[in-house]
């Protein structure tokens, strides 16, 4: 059971991650005109939310079954991740993901960190994620839940913040996207790393012109 109470504390808002710092290609979607209101919020977090799974889920997944493939799949993940922002968000969020939880659960999480730092490791996100919650005995199934869960959720806070969704609207979006984060866990939460893929390669595009923004109020 402690590991049900850790993954309420992981998924908490004030879990100091700095994920709110990201909103996943959604500001440069704004800017661009792609994205205008809810509707358009809505389609964007549908595309975010498949490119969790099938881009994520394969790397955390097999980061949780074999912890000690980290360098490995974070390699992997580097290469993966073509689109410089993405990709040094990625970097970004584990690095933080994994010192935070480090400094936290210090006996479960701080050899992680360490092993890490030896292997030279980029700390990408996904895999960085399913080794640490394998380190904190949270089950598979609950580590990626709690991953596409942080990924709907991130954007939508991006939303709010930018004024393309109310704080309402957003938690009704949240609660009708639950067949939707169902539907990316069934087909996704087996899938190995030669399985990756990038399903929306229009939305990674309009991301990548994040640094080109004349303004800015997230670093992705």
């Amino acid at each position: 059971m402690a590991s049900g109470w850790r993954v309420l504390q992981l998924a908490d808002s004030g879990f100091p991650t700095g994920g709110f710092a990201h909103s996943g290609g959604l500001e440069a979607a704004v800017q661009a005109g792609e994205v205008r209101g809810p509707g358009d919020v809505r389609r964007f977090v549908e595309a975010l939310v498949w490119q969790a799974g099938l881009g994520g889920l394969p790397l955390l997944g097999a980061a949780w079954r074999e912890p000690g493939s980290l360098p490995a799949l974070d390699a992997r993940a580097d290469a993966f991740l073509t689109n410089h922002v993405a990709n040094r968000a990625s970097r970004t969020q584990g690095r933080a993901f994994l010192d935070t939880c480090a400094r936290i659960f210090p006996e479960a999480v701080g050899p992680v960190r360490e092993a890490a730092r030896a292997a030279g490791v980029k700390f990408h996100h996904a895999p960085v994620f399913g080794a640490v919650l394998r380190a904190l005995d949270v089950e598979r199934e609950d580590a990626q839940r709690l991953f596409l869960s942080l990924t709907l959720r991130g954007a939508l806070s991006a939303g709010v913040r930018m004024g393309v969704i109310g704080t309402h609207e957003s938690h009704q979006v949240q609660h009708a996207a639950t067949p939707l984060l169902d539907a990316v866990l069934e087909q996704c939460e087996s899938l190995g790393v030669e399985d990756l893929a990038q399903p929306a390669p229009l939305w990674d595009l309009v991301g990548a012109t994040h640094d080109r923004l004349y303004s800015r109020l997230f670093q992705s």
